[in-house]
């Protein structure tokens, strides 16, 4: 069965037009990548067992350290990457939201490769608000109809 995550894209009018909220994945494979190499916060969730918007509040908190705000939620549907996952994304509202101090949780690896030692990487390694036009290019390839989604929500 194809692996669901589920995410919450903030989003907030600017001057210069709508922005989101999305974050550079950490460790050694994104270390020096940029485009392609960010996304929205999410992680997985089993929904036998969670409800995917419950998951996506949950992992928001586990990746970034912070709470995200609380309003009115737009389920903007479940996307597919080529490689059969699946992320279901919520959007939020985020006007007036300033994460303050972010905290990444973080995740084992075995590095280098074929070591046998086991290294601590964060999940993340940034996270900041961007305007949609660069999430375009910044955002995993499986991610960015997203975008298109909000636009219409």
């Amino acid at each position: 069965m194809p692996v669901l995550s589920a995410g919450i894209l903030l989003h907030r009018a600017s001057p210069g037009g709508v922005e989101v909220f999305i974050a550079h994945m950490g460790g050694p494979f994104w270390a020096r990548r940029v485009e392609g190499a960010w996304s929205i916060p999410k992680g997985e969730c089993d929904p036998a067992t969670e409800e995917p918007l419950a998951a996506a509040r949950r992992e928001f908190v586990e990746e970034l350290g912070v709470d995200p705000p609380r309003g009115d939620v737009a389920d903007l549907g479940e996307f597919a990457y080529a490689s059969g996952k699946r992320i279901r994304v919520f959007a939020l509202d985020g006007a007036g939201w300033e994460p303050g101090p972010l905290s990444f949780g973080t995740f084992a690896l075995e590095w280098p490769p074929r070591s046998g030692r086991m290294q601590e990487f964060p999940e993340v390694d940034e996270a900041r608000w961007v305007a949609v036009g660069a999430a375009r290019t910044l955002l995993v390839k499986g991610q960015r109809p997203v975008l298109d989604a909000l636009a219409r929500a």
